[in-house]
């Protein structure tokens, strides 16, 4: 006899209560395309993207329950709410990559077609994140009723929901005060109270390496923590131990790589000339500034051009060893999903109860005979593929999607979808996808368009699968029904992948812009737009298919993420990708994870009990999402002015010449928010334990 438990739903199944409705639907899709274009805005800078259950919960909540609307009704708000941010997620890790590769190909002088389009981009976006639900709609009975997977995430999601009913919004006044806050601090960077970042470059003398012919000179860029509610955000969120491990990756390259090779590329660099240069199209500019800028600009030369492809090989190492540690659990993932199959296929009984209901196998079916057919067209008319690659492609795509949905669904049900490792399931298919194009004898551009495009309908699809399956779990507890979330999801897929190419044009722009005015190169890859993941998407596929793979430099770097594996670095990934990014941006992260750590500690110090550490940890986590919603939303804004050439200081500004000073006292305040607040609510030693959303 069975010992199994009988579940039963904070809702019951007979209850006739109001869930989809007009107002949930409306509130769903503007938080689906408000946090997607946050998290595409923190992605493509920080690459990293943050979880958007809570906010979607909160605030779907909060609003929800003003307008007296029912439990269900939040539940399904924070459904179609949160999945903008696994649509986002997709879009930031391959999109940028087929502009990226357009202009390498343009620098190259080879005439090439640009994919980063409207049409292209956002056919791509809504094949994978339809393809995403409709794989769920078919694992979703077996996996949410699996004990063994305990959805971390989704019980927290639902508890807040279930607490909610009897609070007084204090958590929905803390989120949307702290993104009013970081929204301000952005602006007020933007008019020039204060300076967001400081770099100095450290001349050394020009020596000649005793015992040797080696003659040296270069030099250290020296940099500061950005001023950024977003990346301190970050930083607190993933906590010390993480954050540390992506600014040792900084510190690794500002510190020991750049300064070691342009040592010795210095004696062959014409300082002056640049220098010359540089006040020729900038009069204002005095000789010294114009030579410390000659050699900062130089040290970020060697950084994106040596130092980032060495990067690179760490972090491809870094993936494939990340999925490894995981082998058992993607195993276990993937031969679930063939038996799920069979019993999705069944069907559904008559007297199926109302939040047992799914999509009909027979839309699901038609479903994926459809985006099958989509990326038979994408590849062939678009992409100008062959049919049989055509055809090949369409079937890898169903069939590594299939998969990675599965197994993206069931790590999220171990893990949540906060530590869902969606770039290492996309690397995966890009190489699989490129190897079998090489088989194929399909090189050149249709090649790469065609990774690159296989690639991107499976990362938004696993992403959305991971995200659906944690919304669905939360709504099995809570009783909502699973078919109308279904549908939900996919209206919020639509709305999301409808302006996610927008936003991706108005921050890629308004790099340029700002690029142009400021004196970088700027657009996606700049160091202030870094794309890491899309980057590393681009060098593949083109090295794969198009045979232009730095290799040597690629080599040298999987050979250090080895060396960090057999040093038993925690997150090999992690330290490459701070490698990658830009000293401000992991230097601010950092920042970030030390007050989180500062307010651990103070944690123990107070004796706090296990209810009153996750109230801290509660409140501080909605507070860091609210200050990262809150400048990207503005850092949006100001985007779409760049491009149309407008800059809110040619109006108005408080200095011509900011004082970092100001910024740190800035930094100062977000950090006394981050700590004072969290510890303030900490609560009574007797209250029971809330359920955690870290």
């Amino acid at each position: 006899m069975s010992q199994k438990k009988k579940f039963t739903p904070f809702v019951s199944a007979e209850t006739n209560m109001a869930e989809f409705t007009i107002r949930a639907l409306v509130i769903g899709i503007i938080l689906a395309v408000v946090l997607g274009a946050a998290n595409a805005y923190l992605g493509l800078k920080a690459g990293m993207t943050i979880a958007a259950t809570y906010p979607a919960a909160v605030i779907g909540m909060a609003l929800i329950k003003a307008m007296k609307g029912t439990i269900l009704e939040e539940n399904f708000t924070r459904t179609v709410g949160s999945i903008g941010e696994s649509v986002a997620a997709g879009a930031i890790f391959t999109l940028p990559a087929f502009y990226i590769v357009y202009l390498d190909a343009q620098q190259k002088g080879v005439e090439a077609e640009n994919y980063f389009t409207f049409g292209t981009s956002t056919a791509l976006l809504i094949a994978g994140g339809v393809l995403g639900v409709i794989f769920v709609a078919l694992l979703r009975r077996v996996m949410v009723e699996d004990a063994e997977l305990p959805f971390p995430e989704s019980v927290a999601a639902s508890e807040i929901h279930k607490t909610g009913r009897s609070s007084e919004g204090g958590k929905s006044k803390l989120l949307f005060g702290a993104m009013i806050f970081g929204s301000i601090v952005k602006a007020l960077a933007e008019v020039k109270l204060f300076s967001a970042y400081w770099e100095k470059f450290i001349i050394f003398a020009k020596q000649t390496i005793t015992g040797t012919a080696f003659t040296g000179k270069g030099g250290m860029l020296l940099g500061s923590p950005g001023i950024s509610p977003a990346y301190t955000g970050v930083g607190y969120i993933i906590g010390p131990k993480l954050a540390s491990l992506n600014f040792s990756g900084s510190l690794l390259a500002w510190g020991l790589l750049t300064p070691m090779i342009l040592y010795f590329i210095a004696p062959g660099i014409d300082i002056q000339a640049m220098a010359s240069s540089l006040m020729a199209s900038n009069p204002a500019l005095t000789m010294s500034a114009a030579v410390d800028k000659a050699w900062i600009n130089s040290a970020y030369d060697v950084w994106k051009f040596i130092v980032r492809p060495i990067a690179i090989g760490g972090m491809l190492v870094g993936a494939i060893y990340t999925l490894w540690m995981m082998r058992k659990s993607l195993i276990t993932g993937i031969s679930r999903s063939v038996g799920d199959v069979k019993k999705a296929a069944k069907g559904i009984e008559v007297n199926t109860p109302r939040n047992e209901k799914d999509i009909s196998f027979t839309w699901i079916i038609a479903g994926i005979v459809l985006v099958a057919i989509a990326t038979f067209f994408i590849t062939y008319l678009i992409f100008n593929a062959a049919i049989y690659v055509a055809l090949i492609a369409s079937t890898i795509m169903i069939i590594l999607a299939f998969f990675f949905a599965a197994v993206s669904g069931y790590l999220v049900g171990i893990m949540g979808s906060s530590n869902n490792p969606i770039s290492g399931l996309t690397l995966t298919a890009l190489v699989v996808t490129a190897l079998i194009m090489v088989i194929l004898g399909v090189h050149g551009q249709a090649g790469v368009a065609t990774t690159l495009g296989v690639a991107a309908i499976v990362c938004v699809s696993a992403a959305v699968a991971g995200e659906m399956l944690q919304d669905l779990k939360a709504g099995h507890i809570l009783g909502g029904t699973p078919w109308r979330m279904q549908i939900g999801d996919i209206i919020g897929v639509l709305f999301a992948g409808g302006v996610m190419f927008f936003v991706l044009q108005f921050l890629n722009d308004g790099d340029i812009a700002n690029g142009l005015r400021e004196g970088y190169q700027g657009g996606f890859g700049s160091p202030k737009l870094s794309a890491p993941q899309a980057n590393l998407m681009a060098i593949l596929s083109q090295g794969i298919v198009g045979g232009s793979m730095a290799w040597p430099l690629i080599i040298a770097g999987m050979l250090m993420g080895v060396g960090f594996i057999l040093m038993q670095v925690k997150s090999p990934m992690l330290v490459c990708v701070g490698m990658y990014l830009p000293l401000e941006t992991t230097f601010a992260i950092f920042i970030g994870g030390l007050i989180k750590g500062f307010v651990e500690m103070r944690n123990k110090r107070k004796k706090h009990t296990e209810a009153q550490k996750a109230k801290v940890e509660n409140t501080g986590i909605l507070l860091a999402s609210g200050l990262i919603a809150g400048e990207a939303l503005m850092g949006l804004v100001i985007a779409m002015l760049a491009v149309g050439n407008i800059f809110l200081s040619d109006y108005f500004y408080f200095f011509k010449n900011p004082s970092y000073i100001v910024g740190l006292i800035v930094l100062a305040i977000i950090g006394y928010i981050l700590i004072k607040i969290p510890l303030k609510n900490a609560g009574n030693p007797d209250d029971p334990i809330p359920p955690s959303v870290g």
